[in-house]
């Protein structure tokens, strides 16, 4: 007989909440050149980028000329695909075309503020979609304040359900963001300690060669490797101040300066002095100095600079700065707008100056031929578009048939 002597010990209740809720995105799609996509064919549509929205990829789909034969294309079509791998994705959606007369009656789809007799849509599998087979009747929409210097705009918004456990907790305490690169900061601008003063075209830059060569295996091996030839000045000779200005300030902040600015930010600023801006010449100053996060930044930002005219000379800067993922979509850009890419003043450029470049285009030519080949559909023939050209606005229009 076992005899039990001490109290009953009681664990306190705990609990759970399920929470169902929408992420939600929207995704602005603007239809350039509607007259000129009439007469592609009932069933073929023109499709914006993908965008992501809840972890999965989405897609808008035009069709000019409708997407249901029996219709005769007297209608326009207009649907949301799920464009990445899913299973079940349970979403709303809303369909909104612009009324460009600034009258505010925009023609509006929504799932959002109505209640659903059947809950959100479900989506089976890649490539399933959600929209409207007769949208708009075309005769009505070429007439409509919905039509504007032969340009539509569409915007669409996509609320993935999602799903999750909330526990609650008894204590939270809140953790303030890194404040590492602003005490850095800091010691950059009032030179404090300060032990290595560089002169770079007659302006002085003073700062320490201990948080140099933590940062730079460039820096590493001038202060640390070669200590017998220490040097208290330093004359640099192949950066302009304000490129090596805004180095410091990446090597002590962690993240570029705010004169780092988007290269499309001036109207008039040419696709020729693309090497000219400070995004350029700070990513040849990162691939010197061995800075791989800078260099990344640097290639992030150009890479938005990217069009039909603006590309062959992005190419070049690339190979140069051994920038290779900035290289990469350089190449399958100008692959899938050849075409249009080889009328451009930049391709000039690439055929006198980096003739190797031309070879390494046409393997990626090669390569988006096999990936059309093996029924990825993603984009037309490269071939196909020498007989019919491109957007030489830099922009791509996109043509898919199902």
């Amino acid at each position: 007989m076992v005899e039990n002597s001490g109290e009953n010990l009681l664990e306190g209740p705990t609990s759970s909440r399920s929470v169902t809720e929408t992420v939600n995105g929207s995704h602005k799609f603007v239809i350039q050149g509607y007259s000129l996509a009439k007469g592609m064919g009932i069933g073929k549509h023109i499709a914006s980028d993908n965008f992501t929205v809840g972890g999965f990829q989405w897609a808008i789909y035009f069709y000019p000329d409708g997407k249901n034969p029996e219709d005769n294309a007297t209608y326009v079509s207009v649907f949301i695909a799920l464009a990445s791998e899913g299973t079940d994705v349970r979403a709303l959606f809303e369909l909104t075309l612009l009324d460009q007369s600034g009258k505010g009656k925009h023609k509006v789809h929504s799932h959002f503020d109505r209640s659903l007799e059947s809950g959100p849509y479900t989506l089976k599998y890649r490539g399933s979609m959600w929209g409207y087979k007769r949208f708009f009747r075309r005769s009505a929409l070429e007439t409509s304040d919905y039509l504007k210097d032969d340009c539509l705009e569409l915007n669409c918004t996509v609320g993935v359900v999602v799903s999750s456990i909330e526990c609650p907790r008894l204590h939270s305490i809140p953790v303030p963001e890194s404040d590492l690169g602003a005490h850095f900061g800091t010691l950059l601008e009032n030179m404090e300690g300060s032990d290595v003063t560089f002169d770079v075209a007659g302006e002085k830059f003073r700062a320490h060669k201990l948080v140099l060569a933590a940062r730079s295996n460039v820096f590493r091996a001038k202060f640390i490797d070669n200590i017998g030839e220490e040097k208290e000045e330093m004359v640099i000779t192949d950066l302009e101040p304000k490129v090596f200005k805004a180095l410091l300030h990446f090597i002590y902040r962690d993240d570029l300066s705010g004169d780092v600015v988007s290269i499309g930010s001036s109207s008039s600023t040419c696709t020729s002095s693309i090497a000219d801006t400070l995004t350029a010449k700070l990513l040849a100053a990162a691939d010197k100095y061995g800075l791989e996060r800078m260099r990344l930044m640097c290639e992030s930002r150009l890479c938005k600079e990217i069009s039909i005219n603006s590309v062959a000379r992005i190419l070049a800067l690339a190979d140069c700065c051994h920038a290779k993922e900035l290289k990469a979509v350089c190449l399958k850009f100008a692959a899938e707008n050849l075409a249009a890419v080889m009328r451009s003043d930049g391709f000039e450029y690439l055929k006198e100056n980096c003739a190797p470049l031309q070879s390494e285009l046409l393997k990626t030519v090669a390569g988006c031929e096999e990936e059309c080949s093996s029924g990825g559909g993603k984009s037309r023939s490269v071939w196909a578009q020498l007989s019919d050209g491109g957007d030489s606005n830099g922009r791509r229009v996109r043509h898919r048939a199902e």
